[in-house]
C-alpha cells in the first residue's frame, strides 16, 4: 500500500482548531486491555498546545504522560475522541496516514535513544533528516551535531558512545528533522548537569524560534523554564498553567 502524502492527509482533518493551535485533543480517553482488565491511560482529556510553546508535562510513573505523548505524536490512536496535529485529524488514522503525518510534522527524543547499532552518529541524525525530506540532509545533521556538542564524533558508532553521548546524538536527529513539532520523554535522563543544561538551551532556543515543543518529565526543576506546566495524575490534569513566579533561565536551574 502506497504510503499517503502530506497533502493529502491534510483533506483528513482540515479544519484548523483556534488560530495558532499545533496539537489539540478534545474529549480524549485511551483505554488498554491487560488480561481481563481494563486499564485507563488517559480519561476524557481536552488539551490544546499553541505553536512555539515551551510545555512540560509532569505526573509520576502511571500517570500518563507517555500514553499523551504517544496520542500526540500519532504513535497510536485513541478509545474515544479526536487528537488534531496541525490541523490533521490523527485519531483513528491508519498506520500509513499517521507515519506520512510524522514524516512532516513531528520528531521524537526518545528516552531508550532508538539509535541505529550499524549507522555512525553522523548517519543516525541523516536519517531524521533524511525522513523528514529535507534536501540539505548531511548538512543539517553535522549543524546539530556540532550544536550538542558531537562535532567530534561524527564517525562514532553508538557502542563506541557512553549513554549522555548517545542521547546527544537522538536530540541531534530530533533537531536536524526541522519538524514543527518535538516531543520528548526524559530528554536529560543520561545526561550530567551540565550537558543537560546545554540540551534544555537548545530546546528553549527551538521553542523560541517557532517550535512547539513538549517535554516529558519526572524532574520538577525542569519544569522551571517551561512557558506552560502540565500536572497529570491517573490519566487527568490536575493542573494547568505557568510555573510559579514565571520561567526562569536555565542556568539558574539546580538538580
Amino acid at each position: 500500500m502506497q504510503e499517503p502524502s502530506i497533502e493529502t492527509m491534510a483533506q483528513l482533518g482540515a479544519d484548523v482548531v483556534g488560530p495558532g493551535s499545533v496539537v489539540s485533543l478534545r474529549d480524549v480517553s485511551k483505554r488498554y486491555e491487560v488480561g481481563e482488565t481494563i486499564v485507563t491511560a488517559l480519561e476524557t482529556f481536552d488539551l490544546d498546545v499553541a505553536a512555539g510553546t515551551f510545555v512540560v508535562i509532569l505526573g509520576p510513573s502511571g500517570s500518563g504522560k507517555t500514553t499523551l505523548l504517544n496520542l500526540i505524536g500519532a504513535l497510536d490512536t485513541v478509545t474515544d475522541g479526536t487528537v488534531r496535529l496541525s490541523g490533521r485529524d490523527v485519531s483513528n488514522a491508519s498506520r500509513p496516514e499517521r507515519a506520512a503525518v510524522r514524516r512532516g510534522t513531528v520528531s521524537f527524543i526518545f528516552q531508550t535513544f532508538n539509535l541505529f547499532p550499524g549507522l555512525t552518529a553522523l548517519e543516525n541524525v541523516e536519517f531524521g533528516a533524511d525522513v523528514a525530506k529535507r534536501a540539505d540532509a548531511t548538512t543539517r545533521a553535522r549543524a546539530a551535531l556540532d550544536e550538542v556538542g558531537l562535532g567530534a564524533r561524527l564517525d562514532h558508532f553508538p557502542h563506541q558512545l557512553s549513554g549522555g553521548e548517545q542521547q546527544r546524538v537522538a536530540v541531534a536527529r530530533a533537531l536536524a528533522s526541522g519538524n514543527p513539532v518535538l516531543l520528548a520523554d526524559e530528554p536529560t535522563g543520561e545526561l550530567d548537569v551540565a550537558t543537560g543544561k546545554q540540551i534544555l538551551e537548545l530546546l528553549v532556543a527551538y521553542a523560541g524560534e517557532g517550535t512547539t515543543v513538549l517535554v516529558v518529565t519526572h524532574n520538577r526543576e525542569i519544569a522551571r523554564i517551561a512557558d506552560r506546566v502540565i500536572e497529570l495524575s491517573s490519566g487527568r490534569i490536575v493542573s494547568d498553567g505557568a510555573p510559579v513566579g514565571g520561567p526562569v533561565a536555565v542556568a539558574d536551574l539546580q538538580w
